[in-house]
């Protein structure tokens, strides 16, 4: 037997894709972007047989059903009431795989309906995938809901674990979803795979013989924000998305004048390039987000999924892989992008303006704003820096006050796109930093550690 991590670094999460032995392959909790899991299906030599969810994700949209139009079978919760074609499961359930077998466990808490899975050959445990149930060095959050189901979710998750999946071999595989960079992750590591007695022994929410109370503490005391669209996916997956196919992204080149056009009837600007090449010039009120492995989760953050969204990029942009990644959090109302690029807008006389990307040497006198998330701000920050974070500028950029202002984060793209989001709110005078508050000490300006 093969077990295959297929891994989104930007959104942080684990896929994975077993080998059946018989010419079929099971994928878990795949993402929209068909791709990758066609390559590894294909690299060995299987047919998607089976598609199984843990739970209604609320941070991507789920490949099922795009998996299922290449002939895989849907299996998921009972409880996520599904309206696509699907076997639901339910605890204690066995799924018989050819020769391997698996076995459902409920395991609420992350979501209510949440299923862990236990792979066996025979009596013999191979791995669990666990979804969110249990991390490597975490717990998946449980404030996706609602703030009333928090804390009894929480109470869910402890027990989940602790009465559940704490009475499986300590050497067995634990296989999560969520890993590093989620933000449906908690107290997130390195590590992506861990091992039953590994968090038995180290799971910094669970150590200490940690009592119920004592564990709910931790666990809600660890969370940040978390993107908006995070509220809508769950809907959208037990809905079914729209299967896509693998030319389903292909978007079209706009002339500035159909571009132009696109603005003024209400579409939204997303420009994808460097941050040194939105800081040269760019479409006024337009939005930075640098195509980077954190793009989708910022353009969830940054841009309006109910609005038409237009995208600048240039030859350094992989366009098909960026619609994709878009597609994946849910964004289908991409329509085009601008033809010739800036160049080309600019060759027209079109407006542009330009925002400084300035060292910290260059940065001297400015109002220092940290956008980075709060728990980053915390742990280190330029003494009397404010802290917005990113994505609540959207709504409240006013938050920030119209003196010369020097956005930053820990290299340069959160900071961009904060400047151009205080720049389409009509701030004059900001400026980004190339660089983190290291940089800033380093120029002098004294670091601060919250107490």
């Amino acid at each position: 037997m093969t077990v295959t991590p297929v891994v989104d670094q930007g959104l942080g999460n684990s896929a994975y894709v077993v080998d059946l032995g018989d010419g079929g392959g099971l994928v878990v909790d795949p993402q929209r972007d068909r791709r990758p899991y066609e390559a590894t299906l294909a690299a060995e030599g299987l047919r998607p047989r089976f598609v199984i969810e843990t739970h209604l994700h609320a941070d991507f949209v789920s490949g099922g059903p795009e998996l299922m139009a290449q002939g895989a079978e849907l299996l998921a919760p009972a409880g996520s009431d599904l309206v696509a074609s699907h076997r639901p499961l339910t605890d204690g359930d066995e799924v018989e795989l050819g020769g391997l077998t698996l076995e459902v466990i409920a395991t609420p808490g992350h979501t209510p309906e949440h299923l862990a899975y236990l792979l066996k050959d025979g009596a013999q445990p191979l791995g669990l995938f666990s979804g969110g149930t249990l991390l490597a060095g975490g717990i998946a959050r449980t404030d996706l809901l609602s703030p009333e189901l928090t804390e009894p979710l929480a109470r869910q998750a402890y027990r989940s674990v602790r009465d559940r999946l704490f009475t499986l071999p300590d050497d067995l595989p634990v296989l999560p979803t969520h890993g590093a960079g989620s933000f449906c992750s908690a107290a997130p590591g390195g590590e992506r795979t861990t091992t039953i007695g590994r968090e038995k022994a180290a799971n910094p929410l669970l150590a200490d013989g940690v009592d119920e109370d004592a564990f709910v503490a931790r666990l809600l005391s660890g969370y940040g924000t978390y993107p908006p669209y995070f509220l809508e996916l769950r809907d959208e997956n037990r809905a079914g998305p729209a299967v896509l196919g693998s030319d389903g992204r292909a978007l079209p080149g706009l002339t500035p004048p159909a571009f132009q056009a696109a603005i003024e009837a209400g579409a939204e600007v997303v420009d994808a390039r460097a941050s040194a090449a939105f800081a040269a010039g760019h479409i006024p009120g337009s939005i930075a987000n640098a195509w980077r492995p954190a793009f989708a989760t910022w353009l969830g953050w940054l841009a309006d999924r109910d609005r038409d969204v237009l995208l600048v990029v240039d030859d350094s942009v992989p366009v098909a892989d960026l619609a994709w990644a878009a597609a994946t959090v849910g964004y289908d109302r991409l329509i085009g992008t601008l033809a010739g690029g800036m160049a080309a807008w600019r060759g027209e006389d079109r407006p542009v303006t330009t925002i400084p990307l300035l060292t910290a040497a260059q940065a001297t006198g400015r109002r220092i704003v940290d956008v980075r998330q709060r728990t980053e701000h915390l742990a280190g920050h330029v003494a009397g820096s404010h802290n917005a974070e990113l994505g609540s500028l959207v709504t409240a950029p006013d938050q920030v006050d119209r003196a010369p202002t020097l956005a930053h984060c820990g290299h340069n793209e959160r900071a961009m796109s904060a400047a151009s989001l205080l720049a389409r709110a009509g701030h004059t005078d900001v400026a980004a930093l190339d660089g983190g508050p290291q940089d800033l000490a380093a120029a002098g300006a004294p670091l601060g550690v919250a107490q």
